[in-house]
């Protein structure tokens, strides 16, 4: 079944550019996954009427907000085959199952660790390119996001003791690096599509969600978040992709033109991205939630533990030898 979509969407994208032709001009579509007017959308308007005065107006896109068309994982599959043209979201595992690297839980540890390994240049975002080339996508920036945290509609339990028996149920991503770092903390891990995680929190089916951080809670979960634990699980990232083929077509005073203006985009999301992380805690706060404390000594002892449990099984999953050379990459 998921061949032939695959055959049919990507017969109609063949279709597509035989009629127009790649050379012609038109509005790109950006997909994102944040509902309007969100830190992300807005920057991307800026990236948008950025790149249009640029470019002479001979590139323009237009902004596809709260995965208006689709959820981010068809997305990607998508931009590969060319059927949406750029989006900007979390990478997706679905389709190769190596993406869950970047997803690894404490592999960093602070703000500026994180651009040394997140920006051009580094061995982590390579990989990261490799990784989506092999999708014909071109990756053209990164979008620094969040530490994450816990989301909770109920009172937590010993939330700084990774060994403790929550007896709370979280909404996990479909990915495995979520529900070994749910369960091997004391949580009982639910996989949940995410267009479904704010129903199963609202109706109890679960008590609260993991693998999101302050910005997402506040945009998708506030009404149902009573609690908020900022231990630092993951530090998300997102990726600002484009179809690769359409990329590599681009005449060089264009294609020049989007990198320089992707590389803009990007470098004003790192002078901001811890701020608005501390923002959007408070905006939880302001909203009703509780913010939890949790000392860096018990962020660093469920760091310890994830290491010893959850590590080891990502690795099988990715593949050891490759995967361990990415960790040993990392810069501290």
């Amino acid at each position: 079944m998921k061949t032939t979509r695959r055959l049919g969407i990507l017969a109609a994208v063949i279709f597509a550019l035989g009629i127009t032709g790649v050379g012609h001009a038109k509005t790109l579509k950006i997909s994102h996954v944040r509902p309007q007017d969100t830190a992300i959308d807005k920057d991307l308007r800026w990236f948008s009427e950025t790149l249009e005065e640029a470019s002479g107006g001979k590139v323009k896109t237009k902004i596809y907000p709260a995965s208006a068309l689709g959820d981010y994982t068809v997305v990607q599959e998508r931009v590969g085959l060319g059927a949406v043209d750029m989006a900007c979201q979390p990478p997706a595992s679905a389709a190769d199952k190596r993406f869950q690297v970047v997803y690894f839980p404490y592999m960093v540890k602070s703000w500026e660790q994180a651009k040394k390994n997140y920006s051009p240049g580094a061995p982590l975002r390579q990989v990261v390119a490799d990784l989506y080339a092999e999708q014909d996508i071109q990756l053209l920036a990164a979008w620094p996001v969040y530490f994450g945290g816990v989301a909770l509609n109920r009172e937590p339990v010993s939330p700084g003791d990774p060994d403790a028996a929550k007896g709370i149920k979280l909404r996990v991503p479909p990915m495995k690096t979520f529900q070994l770092l749910a369960d091997n903390t004391g949580y009982l891990g639910t996989p949940i599509p995410f267009s479904d995680a704010f129903t199963a929190v609202q109706t109890g089916v679960v008590d609260g969600v993991i693998g999101s951080g302050a910005e997402g809670y506040y945009a998708s979960f506030r009404d149902v978040t009573k609690y908020y634990i900022p231990q630092n699980t993951h530090f998300e990232v997102w990726y600002l992709i484009i179809n690769k083929p359409y990329f590599d077509k681009m005449d060089d005073a264009q294609k020049q033109t989007l990198l320089d203006v992707a590389d803009q985009f990007e470098q004003r999301r790192w002078e901001s991205a811890e701020a608005d992380q501390a923002a959007n805690e408070q905006r939880l706060a302001d909203y009703g939630a509780t913010i939890v404390e949790i000392n860096d000594d018990e962020i660093a002892a469920i760091a310890a533990k994830i290491h010893k449990t959850v590590w080891p099984e990502v690795l099988n999953d990715v593949g050891q030898e490759w995967g361990q050379g990415v960790l040993d990459s990392i810069v501290e």
